[in-house]
């Protein structure tokens, strides 16, 4: 159940983020999303003492991470939304985990399975029926694609650094932390470029809401119950569960705000899950001998039945 609202929060807030687009422009939604999750992740942590104190050795480190995510992801994903479709963006970033393993052989030498690489080829071409028309042209601004590539690819380079970071601080301060650095990155952009048009359009209800949706449920709530999760599944499950996210954001978006699927793009959704769900399997851990055997038993019997002579 955790597992599953996660994904619908995140599933969510590429709908509200779409929404909000409409009356402020991406800077604006991205820095009152970030500072109102991080007052809200501080607070909960002081109460709850899960909260870790940020120490200096560790500052260079975490500032760096937050110029990868939040800081240039959601610049990828805020000013790509402007441009393409709530879907097309969801299955784009649907795909960091395809690419996080060859980042993980690069940087770390993990091995990368024969079917981890099918998993990765499936889920591009699944991408790309995503991002075409049923002619075969572009569906999607070009644009706005590279922007989306943007952020899956700070996502990733944000996993490698992150790793460095997770054995002395938790889930919870992590995203405590780098909300805050990001908010900090983005105030002066927010002062430089938005705040005319921000004093111009004013408080407006509905939009507001829905950037404290984001902060509230996409950006605080979701990375909770994603890591009471894999804590209590699994990361490979975990991730399975997570490949949901723009299925989810499909269904919402056609309901919500009338986006329209071909059928095209509903087959390469649903090839991009197969993919992802081929892609992080852990085909080292199958219990090859169990299904050796139950074959074998199987012909045993068939024999067997067939009066076959063959000893007991």
């Amino acid at each position: 159940m955790a597992m599953l609202f996660a994904m619908i929060f995140w599933g969510f807030s590429f709908i509200w983020t779409k929404q909000v687009l409409d009356t402020y422009k991406p800077i604006t939604i991205i820095f009152f999303r970030l500072i109102i999750s991080a007052s809200f992740l501080y607070v909960v942590g002081r109460i709850t003492k899960v909260l870790i104190p940020l120490k200096a050795a560790d500052l260079k480190l975490i500032l760096v991470l937050s110029f990868f995510e939040p800081f240039l992801y959601f610049l990828g994903e805020n000013f790509g939304l402007n441009r393409v479709s709530s879907t097309v963006t969801a299955v784009l970033v649907a795909t960091i985990p395809l690419f996080s393993p060859l980042a993980a052989y690069i940087f770390f030498k993990e091995r990368i399975s024969a079917m981890n690489f099918v998993g990765i080829i499936i889920s591009v071409l699944g991408v790309l029926m995503v991002v075409l028309k049923n002619d075969l042209t572009l569906a999607a601004d070009v644009y706005g694609i590279l922007l989306i590539m943007l952020a899956v690819f700070s996502a990733i380079a944000y996993s490698i650094f992150v790793v460095k970071v997770s054995d002395r601080y938790n889930v919870f301060s992590i995203i405590m932390w780098q909300n805050l650095f990001g908010s900090i990155l983005f105030l002066p952009l927010f002062f430089i470029f938005e705040l005319g048009h921000f004093r111009e359009i004013g408080l407006q209800k509905i939009p507001i809401l829905n950037i404290v949706y984001l902060a509230l449920f996409a950006s605080s709530l979701a990375f909770m119950l994603y890591t009471y999760g894999i804590r209590n599944l699994g990361v490979v499950k975990a991730n399975t569960l997570s490949n949901t996210i723009p299925v989810f954001t499909a269904i919402f978006a056609y309901f919500i705000i009338g986006e329209q699927l071909t059928l095209l793009n509903i087959a390469g959704i649903g090839v991009v899950v197969s993919g992802l769900l081929l892609s992080q399997i852990n085909y080292d851990r199958m219990p090859h001998k169990m299904v050796r055997a139950f074959f074998h038993e199987v012909v045993y019997r068939y024999k067997k039945n067939n009066n076959k002579n063959i000893p007991e």
